[in-house]
């Protein structure tokens, strides 16, 4: 049996191409881009593409884009550079954020920041009206993530910046999961920072970026031997940069191609499911989505037990749901949507990316209809 994989929102597999990439940095190029000799100046060379084909797929000056160690630190970063000690400023953020946000924004609320968070509507979006309504004059912060790791729902950010930036109010995106599976363009969405995942776009766990418009903003993250920019000292993991760069070379030269193969995919598991006749629900289904993504409610069943069933099948999906004993815990996301208790409770999220086939789907299909004639 064929193990299949659909949970690519969790992580990706690295890409040939980008282990291919990678070697000569983990074998015969091994200097540090800091010292000035041959091995040096190799390694110097290799970070400085890397960084410029990271810019590139972001359309930024690779000046702007500063190397972090992954998704969650490139959000703390932002939060804490800009806010730790802040006790007169407000952050404004959603209720749907990764927890990479509404964590540090937890302790930075207890340490006095004052942080608002809005709601979402039935669709999982942000409102433009309601994050304006939540700002005030010591707003200094928004940070509303691009693409809904759970749903795929797309929020309308470039709506949001544009109405921020001439009122003066900084604006932050986690943009994980749309880095490399939909255009990113930070000058059209006018963000003040936005956050890069390795491992979410085909390169290795470990490495991270950050698009700063203005990185001074920034307080210094690491001190030490000054790296980027005097910003987060150490000396760079440039095997991971390296990945990271060919990873997203490599989405850019066919990324709309590649949205209209995987938004097929998606279109066959509906029309698969269609004919299972099982009751289930598309959360997102009227918002912009990713178009490998979607999460599903089966109305009057539990998540873990679809779940079970599926590892036994050797399928990789996630909950949308937890179970704790006779208890069912829903998301944070699909509690701030109102989705239904009957269908939240049965929720799993379905992620593919570039490896995934028709035959892959065509599978996937098959064994969950034989999961949930074995629950029905």
């Amino acid at each position: 049996m064929k193990p299949l994989y659909f949970d690519y929102n969790a992580t990706t597999p690295m890409l040939p191409e980008v282990r291919q990439a990678m070697l000569p940095y983990l074998e015969a190029i091994y200097g540090n881009p800091g010292c000035g000799h041959a091995w040096g100046y190799a390694a110097r060379q290799a970070l400085d593409q890397a960084r410029g084909q990271v810019a590139g797929l972001i359309n930024c000056p690779p000046e702007n884009l500063l190397f972090t160690s992954c998704a969650t630190e490139s959000n703390n970063w932002v939060l804490f550079g800009l806010l730790e000690g802040e006790k007169d400023a407000r952050l404004v953020t959603s209720a749907i954020e990764h927890p990479a946000i509404l964590e540090p924004a937890k302790v930075l609320e207890a340490k006095g920041l004052k942080v608002t968070r809005v709601g979402v509507d039935s669709q999982g979006l942000v409102s433009l009206d309601e994050v304006a309504a939540a700002c005030t004059p010591d707003t200094r912060l928004i940070s509303v993530m691009l693409a809904n790791n759970e749903t795929g729902a797309v929020q309308p950010l470039a709506e949001i910046a544009a109405w921020a930036r001439p009122r003066g109010i900084l604006v932050h995106s986690d943009a994980a999961q749309a880095v490399g599976k939909i255009p990113v363009d930070v000058k059209a969405l006018g963000v003040d920072f936005l956050t890069i995942a390795g491992h979410k776009l085909y390169a290795p766990k470990g490495v991270g970026a950050l698009y700063a418009r203005n990185p001074s903003r920034l307080r210094p993250l690491l001190y030490g031997g000054g790296q980027e920019q005097g910003l987060r000292s150490g000396t760079e993991n440039i095997p991971h940069m390296v990945g990271l760069g060919a990873a997203c070379q490599l989405a850019g030269e066919d990324l709309i191609q590649e949205m209209t193969r995987q938004a097929q995919l998606g279109a066959l598991f509906l029309q698969g499911l269609q004919g299972l006749g099982v009751d289930y629900r598309l959360h997102s289904a009227q918002a912009p989505r990713l178009p490998g993504t979607m999460s599903l409610g089966f109305g009057g069943l539990k998540a873990g037990d679809i779940l079970s069933g599926l590892v036994g099948y050797d399928v990789g999906v996630s909950a949308g749901a937890a179970c704790h004993g006779d208890a069912t815990t829903i998301s944070h996301v699909l509690a701030a949507m109102g989705v239904p208790k009957e269908y939240a409770e049965g929720t799993l999220r379905f992620s593919w990316g570039r490896p995934t086939s028709q035959g892959d789907v065509a599978e996937l299909v098959h064994r969950l209809g034989l999961v949930l004639a074995s629950l029905g």
